[in-house]
């Protein structure tokens, strides 16, 4: 079995997320012409939550690719779930073919290809790749993130009051309109709000400081693997799903420049969040 030979291998399987991410993002503009603008499509959770063959086709060329470059290692894939249980120190891929589909469905620029490597539970390297502009987010645990070869810093804003912080929606109805409900209840005490359709770019956005902040309950592993490493290696405070030690609830993830991380969580808890999920 392929083990993970410490911290000096993460930029090596950073270097690997972009090639191949990169390879993906251009399979996914060729198939595009093909699904944009489609009157039916294949659904998973809801109406709403549609995949396409740009999607399945995509995924499977990062099993492909990864299966030529490390084949010992495992994969957890949106559409082809996981390809087994990772032994200690073993590396797992965490991929999101296609991040966005909905925007990538209807013509709109924002969306993305997701690839983080994890071991021992912790995403070590990733990269996110936007078909369209041809950017390139990336990251090594340890070694920084990086955006088209420039570093990249989380904001420096202290004012949650001048906030740009950026949230999403989920395709359940019932949640959905839980999400809508709590962004209304924060608007007037923020800066302003965005709202992509594309987990991945908003964790990248907060990682170069466009987004001061960034929230959203719901999300699964693909949608936020490489773009969480980004985001804290640029230096914003990040909280991914889990035990919910904060009133956040277990499904929240934020990310937020470093002094806006606790008062947008506590504005967040004080306005209901723990009760979205």
């Amino acid at each position: 079995m392929d083990q993970t030979a410490g911290a000096g291998l993460h930029p090596a399987l950073e270097e690997i997320a972009v090639a191949v991410a990169r390879e993906t993002a251009a399979l996914a503009l060729s198939v595009r012409e093909r699904v944009v603008g489609r009157d039916r499509l294949d659904t998973k959770s809801s109406a709403t939550d549609v995949v396409t063959e740009g999607d399945t086709a995509c995924e499977a060329l990062v099993r492909e690719r990864l299966a030529a470059a490390r084949p010992d290692d495992l994969v957890l894939g949106e559409e082809g779930g996981t390809s087994g249980t990772p032994s200690p120190g073993q590396v797992r891929w965490v991929v999101d073919p296609i991040d966005g589909t909905v925007n990538y469905t209807h013509g709109l620029p924002w969306f993305s290809v997701s690839l983080g490597a994890e071991v021992d539970g912790r995403i070590v390297a990733g990269a996110v790749v936007e078909p369209v502009s041809g950017r390139v987010w990336r990251a090594a645990r340890g070694h920084g993130a990086r955006c088209d070869g420039a570093a990249l810093r989380a904001s420096t804003l202290d004012d949650l009051a001048l906030a740009v912080v950026g949230t999403g929606l989920g395709y359940d109805p019932g949640r959905r309109a839980r999400q809508a409900a709590l962004l209304a209840r924060i608007a007037g005490r923020i800066g302003d709000v965005r709202r992509t359709g594309c987990a991945s770019l908003d964790l990248c956005a907060v990682a170069a400081g466009w987004l001061d902040g960034f929230y959203e309950h719901g999300l699964h592993p693909w949608d936020h693997a490489a773009g969480g490493l980004i985001a804290q290696e640029a230096g914003a405070v990040v909280r991914l799903p889990g035990a919910d030690t904060d009133g956040l609830g277990a499904e929240a993830a934020l990310a937020a420049a470093p002094a806006l991380a606790a008062p947008l969580t506590a504005l967040l808890v004080a306005e209901g969040a723990g009760g979205v999920a």
